[in-house]
């Protein structure tokens, strides 16, 4: 299984990062870690979201599409559906 993921980081308020894996448990830790140019300055990060597929393709399928101009509405659905659910 392949895993669209978000990460949000407890540092710093609304700042959020979509990727890929296929093992969200050993991804996060790496994140954590600083193994990642793109997260490092933002750590720590906790998993908030994630999405199940059967292929790789799938999933990174799914991320282009939330990642591109006409996904923006849907990451931004999912993002404030996310800070909805850590005001309750």
């Amino acid at each position: 299984m392949y895993y669209l993921y978000v990460l949000s980081s407890l540092k710093f308020e609304n700042k959020f990062y979509i990727g890929v894996t296929s093992n969200l448990k050993r991804r996060l830790h790496q994140h954590n870690k600083g193994w990642s140019k793109s997260t490092k300055p933002y750590i720590p990060w906790a998993l908030v979201y994630s999405e199940e597929y059967k292929t790789k393709e799938a999933a990174y399928k799914r991320e282009w599409f939330l990642k591109s101009p006409k996904g923006y509405l849907e990451k931004k659905r999912i993002f404030n559906s996310l800070k909805k659910e850590d005001k309750v």
